[in-house]
């Protein structure tokens, strides 16, 4: 790190956990955000301010009005561009330092093949159930770590699914695609404006804590919050022997 680089992160430096050491594998990472919006905004941004060295935005979507209650990353002046390239131009400005790749499109099952392959760690900070379990596939086929988070109305949910390691549950194996599973837009349930960041800067701390090989990430837990009461709970996840996308896996390791 140069000069400039050790007074910009002196602050995670003074952290013995991390130290210069640690603040040099942030700066080598690559993170994969999935979702410009509510919760893509402030997991881009603290990872961006945090000195993660690449990261790269997938959203097909463009800024509308009504995003700018939660939607941090983005400006008023930004309504009607792509959601990517307005959020690339805040976090320049937060660190001009990180390599922001701003991918304007909607992916196939492919294109996340190949996005997951080239990352680090995997935030799905998307609304939608058939782009987590895309997203999920993904990571199961590359043993990426996947930091996935929720959030409508008041409430919120975030876990790890650390696929690195093959007694891990993934995203199916808590909510099967084939579930009673029903989507929740904001566009029709509504959404509480700060429940958004809280749940986006906790995505952010555990794909830092998951790129720094530190403290105890929030794998096999699911945190729930109910933000009108402030209450958390924590559930244990399981792995599901009969996962109809973790078992293949394993079967195919075996073979």
């Amino acid at each position: 790190m140069n000069d400039t680089q050790l007074l910009r992160y002196s602050r995670h430096i003074l952290l013995p956990q991390i130290d210069i050491q640690g603040q040099e594998n942030l700066i080598r990472s690559h993170a994969l955000i999935i979702g410009a919006g509510g919760l893509g905004s402030p997991a881009a941004m603290y990872l961006a301010a945090s000195g993660v060295g690449k990261l790269t935005l997938c959203d097909c979507d463009v800024v509308d009005l009504t995003n700018l209650q939660r939607q941090i990353i983005h400006h008023t002046e930004a309504i009607g561009a792509p959601k990517t390239h307005s959020a690339k131009r805040t976090l320049t400005g937060i660190n001009p330092e990180v390599n922001v790749v701003a991918l304007n499109e909607r992916v196939n099952q492919n294109r996340l093949l190949q996005l997951v392959a080239e990352a680090d760690v995997v935030l799905d900070a998307s609304d939608n159930f058939i782009t987590r379990h895309a997203v999920n596939q993904a990571c199961v086929s590359h043993r990426r770590p996947l930091v996935s988070g929720a959030a409508v109305r008041f409430e919120g949910q975030v876990t790890v699914f650390d696929l690195r390691h093959s007694d891990c549950p993934c995203y199916h194996c808590l909510f099967p695609a084939d579930g009673e599973n029903e989507d929740m837009q904001c566009a029709v349930m509504g959404v509480f404006a700060p429940l958004t960041g809280i749940i986006g800067c906790v995505q952010a701390a555990e794909a830092l804590k998951i790129l720094l090989g530190i403290g105890e990430t929030l794998n096999g837990r699911l945190l729930l919050l109910d933000s009108l009461t402030m209450n958390w709970r924590s559930v244990k996840l399981n792995k599901d022997p009969a996962c109809a996308v973790c078992d293949i896996r394993e079967s195919a390791i075996a073979d």
